[in-house]
């Protein structure tokens, strides 16, 4: 098992610029892929992006752009850059591991391991 840790959220205005971390502890993460997701308060937890050790990426549509997901196999972490956050990004966001090597995996259930989640708000 892994412990994550999300860190960086907090208030900006459309437009601005974010950049989340997500520090792991227990075990490396070379063998896991990494995938973050949001979650709005009564909605369910939906996808964001995710990567794989070697560093191949997948994301949904309304960030595709935008954000950009990455790996520090080093430091054991991984980060969600958020650029032209609007407000409809306002979310807790959830760093998600799971021991596998394939890709594409963009269910919650697919996923093992789970940090706290760190709010994201967006408001002029």
């Amino acid at each position: 098992q892994v412990q994550l840790v999300e860190s960086g959220g907090g208030l900006r205005q459309p437009g601005d610029s974010l950049r989340l971390s997500c520090a792991a502890s227990g075990r490396t993460l070379y063998h896991y892929v990494m995938g973050w997701f949001r979650q709005a308060p009564g909605k369910e937890r939906e996808f964001v992006a995710a990567i794989t050790n070697r560093g191949h990426t997948w994301d949904v549509d309304s960030v595709r752009g935008r954000f950009t997901i990455s790996r520090d196999n080093a430091k054991n972490a991984v980060y969600l850059q958020m650029n032209s956050l609007r407000p409809e990004d306002t979310d807790v966001y959830y760093c998600a591991a799971t021991y596998n090597t394939g890709t594409y995996y963009m269910k919650t259930s697919e996923y093992t391991d789970w940090g706290h989640g760190t709010q994201v708000s967006v408001s002029s």
